[in-house]
């Protein structure tokens, strides 16, 4: 019966996402626990990075990797991808339980699907990892140079980070200059640092938290005149941009009545913990926002570029194209009076409907 009521649940919230599959992973000769979620495959195989992280409970990772699933769905539609949307999560500490045999046996389970998902990194994981995994299978992006790939995706995450910033600034101000632009960027992670990097070189007044130390360290070192704030206080910073690059759920009831900024414009997926009350909170403040799977897409676009045959230039190309369409999501929210997100979505949503038909027909 308990296990019914499990089931039931889960596919309650399948269907309630659309989720086309999950599967859920374990081995106990490594520890391994992990659940992969598929979403949509509509535009094609489903293509999303492995997250490790030490969530509290099961019930948290399948929130999670279902609600990172289905963003991934509409960033590669949006970003005009032939991609669908999937992701994974490894439950456990990425600085501690990472090992060859962990990511092998996951590498397995991907393997599995026989291409219907491709992996690739996302937080806690890295090109290293993507090595293990590739050792039990073909279905894998963000793979190092060494191996055809084009190693860490983060730099290429964070120039469309950057663009999309960039253009939110264009209709918040008038300019798409950054310089003397109060920014703080919450998470110092791989995309943090670079997107640190291309506001520094603009001339920003950046200010930058993280829950890790070394990876304060790392960002003082090379930029001495970077502000450290304590991250129980970022909320409440003077700035101008907002820029969470961390973990998602971060506007919710408790940080927006705190916010005070014109823009949030930053790498973390599922930035909105309930789209639609915090999406209109976030408008009503006269808040512009980037949508998070907009702007977070180059990592995507990097990783599609492997499967076509690496090329670092094309896949920047491509990503610079996110500043108009950025711009195209503002124009479009404004002309419609719907929050950014929606228009964002929206979009997404007729380029995936119309393949859908063309399919349908074939």
């Amino acid at each position: 019966m308990a296990q019914s009521l499990v089931e039931s649940t889960v596919l309650s919230h399948m269907a309630l996402k659309n989720h086309e599959q999950i599967v859920f992973c374990q081995d106990h000769s490594t520890g391994l626990k992990a659940i992969i979620a598929i979403h949509n495959t509509v535009l094609g195989p489903a293509l999303g990075g492995t997250r490790m992280w030490n969530y509290t409970n099961e019930a948290e990772a399948l929130n999670d990797v279902m609600r990172l699933s289905r963003g991934m769905t509409y960033k590669a539609a949006i970003s005009g991808l032939n991609l669908g949307g999937g992701k994974a999560v490894i439950i456990g500490d990425s600085r501690t339980q990472k090992n060859e045999a962990l990511m092998r046996r996951f590498g397995k389970f991907v393997d599995s699907l026989a291409g219907k998902y491709i992996t690739a990194e996302d937080v806690g994981m890295g090109p290293s990892d993507m090595e293990w995994i590739h050792d039990e299978t073909e279905h894998v992006a963000g793979l190092p140079e060494t191996f055809g790939g084009g190693g860490d995706p983060s730099p290429v995450t964070a120039y469309g980070v950057y663009m999309g910033m960039k253009a939110s600034a264009n209709k918040a101000y008038g300019s798409d200059s950054l310089s003397g632009k109060k920014v703080v960027v919450q998470g110092a992670g791989h995309v943090g640092q670079y997107l640190v990097d291309y506001l520094v070189k603009e001339g920003a007044v950046v200010s930058v938290c993280d829950i890790f130390q070394d990876r304060i360290d790392a960002i003082s070192k090379t930029h001495p005149g970077v502000k450290v704030i304590d991250p129980a206080s970022v909320y409440d910073a003077d700035m101008d941009i907002y820029a969470p690059c961390a973990l998602g759920a971060i506007l919710n009831d408790e940080t927006l009545p705190k916010l005070k900024c014109q823009i949030i414009a930053g790498a973390a997926n599922n930035q909105l913990q309930d789209e639609v009350k915090h999406g209109k909170i976030v408008t009503d403040k006269g808040i512009i926002y980037a949508p998070d799977f907009l702007i977070n897409a180059g990592g995507l676009i990097n990783c599609y570029s492997e499967l076509e045959g690496y090329n670092r230039e094309r896949a920047l190309e491509k990503t610079e194209k996110i500043y108009n369409t950025t711009l195209e999501i503002i124009n479009y929210s404004n002309a419609n009076k719907v929050p950014t997100y929606q228009a964002a979505n929206e979009m997404a949503e007729a380029r995936i409907d119309s393949i859908a038909k063309i399919n349908a027909v074939l």
